[in-house]
C-alpha cells in the first residue's frame, strides 16, 4: 500500500466523526507506529488537515479548521497501471454495448466508473481523452448469438451450433456443452465440450454462425480439468504441453522481450553477450509461430526441431510468394 492510499484511508476513517484509536489505524493500514506518525504529520503540516487527539476518547478525529491558511483537501488519488486499465477497459466495454434493454442498467455503472476516474483529480472525459486503449485485430460477433452462448453457459444448457472451420472453409454442425468464455487478445473464445468429437475444444466466438439453445443439460467438466487442459500451454490453443520451445533473441530485441510474459511457466535466461533465451511450453504451434515471426531475424528457434522445421517451411513459402512476383 503506497502513501496516497494510506492517506485516503486515514481520511475515510477520520471522516466517520468518531475518535479512532491508533491501534485501529495500525491494523487497517498494516504499518508501523512510526510510519503512521509520519503520515499524520504529512496530513497536518502539508495538507492542513485539522486532526486532533481526543484524550478522553483516546483517539484521533477531525477538529475545527482554524480558518487561517489554505483549506484542507486531499490531492487526487491516482491509479496503478492495472487499476487504470481495468477502469478504462470497463468503460470501453460498456460504451460498446448497443442501446437496448440493458441501457437503463448500464448507465449507473458508467456513472460509477466516471466518478472513480475523477478521484484522480481530473475529469473522466479528460482521462479518457488522454489515455487510449487500442484494439488490434478485433473480430465482430453476432450479438444475438453471443447472448445465446452466454445464456447457455450460465444456465448450464447445451447449444447446437453451425461452426465455420476457417482452415478448411467448411461448416460443421456440432452440439456443445459451454464451459467458459475467454476474452483473449481482443477477441472472444468459447471453451466447450464438443459432443461430436467427445473432447474439450476452443472455438472463436465469431465462427459460430448459428447458435440454438437446446434443453439438454450441459456436461460438467471439473475446474481442475479445464485448467489443466486450457491454462497450461501456449495461448488460446491450449492443452497439456507436449513441447517446450527454446527461443534465442538478439541483444537488441532482448531489451523488450525479457520484460514480456509469454506464458505463466516460462523460463528466461540472460546470456553474457546480451542475448536472451526464453523457454515456453506449448501444445499447438500455430499461435507460437505467429509470435515468433513478428520478431523476424531477431529470433532463432533453437528447439524443438519440429517447430524449427515448420518455421523454415513457412518462411520458404513466403519467399516463394514474393519471388514469384
Amino acid at each position: 500500500m503506497n502513501r496516497s492510499e494510506r492517506l485516503y484511508i486515514i481520511d475515510q476513517m477520520l471522516g466517520t466523526g468518531r475518535a479512532v484509536p491508533i491501534e485501529e489505524f495500525l491494523a487497517r493500514l498494516e504499518v508501523s507506529p512510526a510510519t503512521f506518525k509520519r503520515d499524520l504529520e504529512y496530513l497536518r503540516d502539508r495538507l492542513q488537515a485539522p486532526i486532533v487527539w481526543n484524550q478522553t476518547a483516546r483517539g484521533y478525529l477531525f477538529g475545527q479548521a482554524s480558518g487561517v491558511g489554505p483549506r484542507y483537501e486531499l490531492p487526487g488519488l491516482w491509479f496503478s497501471a492495472k487499476e487504470l486499465f481495468a477502469l478504462l477497459a470497463a468503460q470501453k466495454i460498456l460504451a460498446d454495448i448497443e442501446p437496448g434493454v440493458l441501457a437503463a442498467h448500464v448507465a449507473p455503472l458508467q456513472s460509477r466508473l466516471s466518478s472513480l476516474l475523477e478521484t484522480s483529480g481530473h475529469s473522466s472525459a479528460e482521462v479518457s481523452r488522454r489515455v487510449r486503449l487500442l484494439s488490434m485485430a478485433k473480430r465482430p460477433i453476432e450479438p444475438r448469438y453471443f447472448a445465446d452462448i452466454a445464456w447457455a453457459l450460465f444456465c448450464r444448457q447445451q447449444i447446437k451450433v453451425d461452426h465455420w472451420h476457417r482452415k478448411r472453409d467448411d461448416i460443421v454442425t456440432r452440439t456443445l456443452s459451454p464451459q467458459r468464455l475467454v476474452h483473449y487478445r481482443d477477441n472472444w473464445y468459447l471453451d466447450a465440450w464438443c459432443h461430436l468429437r467427445n473432447e474439450l475444444r476452443s472455438f472463436a466466438a465469431e465462427t459460430l454462425l448459428r447458435v440454438t439453445v437446446v434443453p439438454e443439460v450441459a456436461k460438467e467438466i471439473a475446474d481442475e480439468t479445464l485448467d489443466a487442459h486450457y491454462a497450461t500451454a501456449y495461448g488460446i490453443f491450449a492443452g497439456a504441453p507436449t513441447e517446450t520451445a527454446s527461443l534465442l533473441f538478439s541483444a537488441e530485441r532482448a531489451r523488450w522481450v525479457r520484460h514480456e510474459t509469454w506464458h505463466s511457466e516460462q523460463r528466461g535466461e540472460d546470456l553474457p553477450d546480451g542475448r536472451y533465451r526464453l523457454q515456453v511450453p506449448y501444445s499447438d504451434e500455430r499461435e507460437l509461430l505467429m509470435d515468433i515471426m513478428r520478431h523476424g531475424a531477431h529470433i532463432l528457434v533453437e528447439k524443438p526441431f519440429g517447430l524449427r522445421r515448420r518455421l523454415q517451411e513457412e518462411l520458404h513459402a513466403i519467399n516463394l510468394q514474393y519471388s514469384a512476383g
